[in-house]
């Protein structure tokens, strides 16, 4: 789930006590960079509605603990039990020079060190077990895994994502 100009932080689970803490389950690869949130948005009614955070503790490597400012109540807590929290664009931690996140890669034009321009990324398939790049050559889709052994280089200037996919893999979809 995506919101224009925003992407998915998480999800509050449960209450825990009664002083109006959440636990809030985190749909990141680095909960550490979140330690010092001071605000999120919580996507309720079709809307998504900012919330000032006035503590938040990370409790393992996908939990931490919220509180927000102004929810001091056990039942105020159940009412945001289950909703999505969001974050604006521009709070995502900076990357390395070859890695990417995958909203910002849509549009790419992919290019493989043997069989050079493939096609454009149309979408990240985020599986469980492996992201996939769904590239379009024509009518034709390409998935590419995501794996750091076949993503070379991420040029971000030029919207070029080089590529040395496994033997096989792009003559499989385009025969």
């Amino acid at each position: 789930m995506e919101i224009k100009g925003h992407y998915y932080l998480g999800r509050l689970l449960k209450p825990v006590g009664i002083q109006g803490k959440m636990i809030l389950f985190l749909d990141v690869d680095d909960p550490a960079s979140y330690q010092n949130l001071e605000a999120a948005f919580i996507y309720i009614g079709g809307n998504l509605v900012p919330f000032m955070i006035d503590e938040i503790k990370i409790r393992t490597d996908k939990h931490a603990e919220v509180k927000f400012h102004d929810i001091d109540e056990p039942e105020q807590c159940e009412i945001l039990t289950g909703t999505p929290v969001y974050l604006p664009l521009s709070a995502l931690p900076a990357l390395s020079e070859n890695q990417f996140y995958f909203h910002e890669i849509t549009g790419y034009q992919v290019v493989d060190k043997v069989h050079g321009e493939i096609g454009l990324v149309e979408n990240v398939l985020d599986y469980p077990m492996q992201a996939l790049l769904q590239v379009m050559k024509g009518p034709k889709e390409i998935l590419i895994p995501v794996a750091d052994e076949i993503i070379l280089k991420v040029d971000r200037k030029n919207r070029l994502l080089h590529i040395h996919a496994p033997e096989g893999l792009i003559e499989m979809y385009l025969e």
